[in-house]
Formats: structure tokens, C-alpha cells, sequence
């Protein structure tokens, strides 16, 4: 988009089809594989596409024209979100059912959760970037086919370290799940958490998607890959800085409680931002830093605990059904912002004015404050161990409501694929 910022490959069109088509991949994988699959083949055909997909990418650049790399890469975002979207809710609460086990200590169990969930995917977008600028200071900025085929070759090796599913409990794999029952017990945290989800998702992705218009801000207009990618690790930085912070508070003070905090947080550094554009927008470093604090803020806040919620509050029989349920709707509305979001700027003036820059801070500045009220009444706090009670309390209601226990495989309060004395 720096090369050609106003031809086919510009902001207008591959900006958002790469930007997009991972997101649309996601969803498909989460409704295929999450309808047809158990968790261990999700996860595999996660890993196997992952691999495929990167292997593939690495090598697709080289020996192409532009408009055949572009859109080869768009298709490829798309299987590779195929793969997230198979293995992302199950790899999720999987995660969040070992935290509950013995061995872990109860006043870290989110805290565990959130490192090993949302961190790692923010380390993994530091690392990544990392690459690209220790790739571009080798070879001068030069020789960009190269530099890309070496660093998503690099990308594979993680892949490589999969590990097989841990044990669950299966007792519901042959079970028709009451799945009215559970709306009808659980509908308004999945409507809350899936409020969350869409005004996180609608707001943070393409504020990450278009973020080359603020590294346009912030380095001058440099076409200097170098300084360009330099300047996106310095920010990038600021999503571990957020999660970590977080995870370290998560426990102490709930999940719900710590994205309230950071959504109001958010909400001031956002709306901030739109009151001073003009003031910072002129000093490169303080710009940069106040770009940096707001995502930080989103990972602070929602970024670590939407994912935690959600796949902490139903119980097992409907768990990942639940979480992936409101991650899709979020994924939806990210894909539907992207395309969104520059038809908004222009409304407010264009790329090129304070008005249309700031736009994106003010939308979402104000739906930071939204999703606040939206948490504060809808979503349901969560509670250390609280996934055990939760499978017992679900237990005890599907047989108030005449549902036949006797059918599920085990019962709930041997719960998580432990045996409780």
C-alpha cells in the first residue's frame, strides 16, 4: 500500500481483501468444523492447514507478478483463517478447562489463561514483526520477495511444536444437547458477551488493518520499509505491555471488572486522541505512543477477558458452542469494518484531513463507553473454579426441566476429565 497507495493494490481494494479474508476463513472454519468435528481432528486440521498455508505463502511470491502474489495471498489468508476458525474455540476452552485443574493454583487460573491464550497471540504479532525488520536491516530494504518468503518460511517452525489435545471429558459427544435448554438458561450472557465481542471487533480490527495510515502519520511518509517496520514493532510492542499488565491484575479483580476498566480506559485515551489530533499529530513520538496506549488499553481490557468469559460461562455441554458463537458474530462485524470503515473516514473528510484521521478514535472512543454499559449489565462474572459449578448447576437444571440425565456419558461432577474424591 506504500508502493502503489493510490493504484489497484492501494487502501481501496487488496488492503481490504487481505485484511478481510482471514476474517471471513475464520468464520467458515468455526461453522464447519465446529458443527462436524470433535476437539482433537479441529485441532488437527488447525495445525495441518496452518503449516499448509504458510509453507504455500513463503513460497508464492517468488516468480509472480503483483496482481498474481496479491491475490494469491488473499485466497491463502483465507484457508489460513479456515484453520483458526477450526481450532481457535476449542484450543480456547480447552485452555480455560486446564486452569481448573489440580496442580494450578487458584488465585492464577486467569492469569494462566490469559498468557497462554491472548499474549502468545500478541507475542506472536511482535515476533513476527520482528522478523520483518531484522529481515529488511540484512538486506537494506532490498529484495522484498525474499524477505517475505524467509519470514513466513520462519513462521512455520512454531507449527512444528503442536502438541496432542490434552484430555477432556467426552460425555457429551454422543448426547443430543437440550440446546433450547441452554439458550434459554444462558441467552443473556451470550447476548452480552457477543455485544462485546462485535463492538471490540468492529472497532480494533480495522484500526490494526488501516494502521498504515497512522505509520503514514508517524513516519512522515517514509517508503523506507526499515523505518516503516521499525515504528510498527515499536508500537506492536504496547499489545504485550497491555496484556501482561492485565494478566497480572485478572486474578485479583475478575475478568469482568478489569474490562470494564479498560474499556473506560480506552474510551478516555481514544476520545482523547480525536481532542489533540492536532496538537500530537506533529510530534512523531508522542503520536506513536498515544496510538500505542490506546491499543494497549484493547488488550488491557477486552482483548484478555472477552476470550476468558466466554469460555468460562457455559457449561461443558455447550462450551465451545457458546464461545464460538460469540466469536463469530465479532468476526463478522471486524470483516464488515474493514470494508466499512473507509466510507467513514470519507464522510468525515478523507484520509487527508484531522477530521477523517481522528474519526476511527472517536467511533471508538464512544463505543468503548457502549460495550462498558453493555458488560456492566449483561455479562456474567466469572468465578475461580467456577466452570466445575457451573457443569453441577447445569446438571441439576436440565433435570428440573425433565431432560434425561441418564444418557450422558459421564456425569458432570467428575467434570473437566477429572476424578473428584
Amino acid at each position: 500500500t506504500r508502493i502503489h497507495p493510490e493504484g489497484e493494490f492501494g487502501m481501496q481494494y487488496y488492503s481490504k481483501l487481505l485484511g478481510s479474508g482471514m476474517l471471513a476463513g475464520t468464520v467458515f472454519g468455526m461453522l464447519v468444523f465446529g458443527c462436524t468435528s470433535n476437539r482433537q481432528l479441529r485441532l488437527a486440521a488447525a495445525a495441518s492447514l496452518l503449516l499448509t498455508c504458510s509453507v504455500v505463502s513463503g513460497t508464492w511470491a517468488f516468480g509472480r507478478g503483483d496482481t498474481a502474489v496479491l491475490a494469491g495471498f488473499c485466497w491463502l489468508r483465507f484457508m489460513l483463517g479456515i484453520g483458526i476458525g477450526a481450532g481457535s474455540p476449542a484450543a480456547t476452552v480447552s485452555v480455560a478447562e486446564q486452569t481448573e485443574k489440580e496442580g494450578v493454583l487458584e488465585s492464577a487460573q486467569n492469569w494462566w489463561s490469559v498468557l497462554t491464550t491472548n499474549t502468545l497471540i500478541d507475542m506472536g504479532f511482535v515476533t513476527s514483526m520482528l522478523v520483518l525488520f531484522l529481515l529488511c536491516c540484512i538486506f537494506d530494504g532490498k529484495h522484498p520477495n525474499l524477505v517475505w518468503g524467509l519470514s513466513v518460511g520462519l513462521g512455520t517452525i512454531p507449527v512444528f511444536f503442536w502438541c496432542h489435545c490434552p484430555q477432556w471429558d467426552d460425555s457429551w459427544e454422543d448426547v443430543h444437547i437440550p440446546y433450547w435448554l441452554a439458550l434459554k438458561r444462558y441467552w443473556k450472557s451470550l447476548l452480552g458477551l457477543s455485544l462485546a465481542w462485535f463492538i471490540y471487533d468492529f472497532t480494533m480490527y480495522p484500526l490494526v488493518i488501516y494502521s498504515s495510515v497512522i505509520m503514514n502519520i508517524v513516519t512522515g511518509g517514509s517508503l523506507s520499509l526499515i523505518i516503516v517496520f521499525g515504528w510498527t514493532l515499536f508500537i506492536n510492542l504496547f499489545y504485550i505491555l497491555g496484556s501482561v499488565l492485565g494478566a497480572f491484575l485478572v486474578d485479583e479483580h475478575g475478568p469482568k471488572n478489569l474490562m470494564i476498566v479498560g474499556l473506560l480506559l480506552q474510551a478516555i485515551v481514544g476520545l482523547g486522541i480525536g481532542v489533540i489530533h492536532d496538537a500530537v499529530a506533529s510530534h512523531t513520538a508522542v503520536y506513536a505512543l498515544a496510538y500505542g496506549v490506546f491499543l494497549s488499553l484493547s488488550e488491557f481490557g477486552p482483548g484478555n477477558c472477552i476470550g476468558i468469559i466466554a469460555a468460562k460461562t457455559a457449561p461443558l455441554a455447550v462450551r465451545e458452542q457458546f464461545y464460538g458463537a460469540a466469536a463469530i458474530i465479532g468476526k463478522v462485524v471486524a470483516f464488515i469494518g474493514i470494508w466499512a470503515f473507509p466510507q467513514i473516514i470519507d464522510a468525515f473528510g478523507g484520509w487527508n484531513t484531522a477530521e477523517g484521521i481522528t474519526a476511527p478514535f472517536w467511533i471508538g472512543g464512544g463505543l468503548a463507553v457502549v460495550s462498558t454499559l453493555v458488560t456492566f449489565c449483561l455479562v456474567k462474572p466469572i468465578v475461580h473454579n467456577g466452570m466445575k459449578a457451573e457443569d453441577q448447576a447445569f446438571f441439576q437444571y436440565l433435570e428440573e426441566n425433565g431432560f434425561d440425565v441418564d444418557v450422558i456419558g459421564v456425569h458432570p461432577r467428575v467434570g473437566l476429565g477429572m476424578v473428584m474424591e
